[in-house]
């Protein structure tokens, strides 16, 4: 088995899409308008509106409804990306965790938490090692 992808439902496609572009720099592939991929080297960020869903039926996926996971994007420097990105609702700004990453906490414009980090102690980056 291999994890292949996470899907987020939105309402807006086009805006969800822009915001991950311009935080990934990866631009996305387009199947209709309802759907686009962000394809980067170890996953796959589905967007797709409320109609995809239809057949698995009635609230299957409410968009900006979710609480509970945390999309997770490895940088080379959290710092440098907080700095970069401009307008974020920053849940925690960049922070050294007692794991060992420092970690930017944000939220996207649906409100699902996104977290830039980087291992900054030598046990964490063993951690990440493949």
């Amino acid at each position: 088995m291999r994890f292949a992808s996470v899907r987020l439902i939105t309402d807006d496609v086009a805006r969800l899409v822009e915001f991950y572009e311009q935080a990934t720099g990866i631009e996305a592939r387009w199947a209709p308008e309802q759907f686009a991929e962000l394809v980067g080297p170890s996953c796959t960020l589905a967007i797709g509106s409320v109609q995809t869903m239809a057949l698995f039926g009635p609230a299957a996926a409410v968009p900006a409804a979710n609480r509970t996971a945390i999309l997770e994007f490895l940088v080379d420097d959290v710092d440098r990306e907080h700095e970069r990105l401009t307008g974020l609702e920053v849940v925690q700004p960049p922070t050294t965790m007692p794991w060992g990453n420092r970690s930017l906490l944000f939220r996207d414009p649906d409100g699902n938490l996104v977290n830039f980090f980087a291992p900054v102690t030598d046990e964490a980056r063993a951690r990440l090692a493949p």
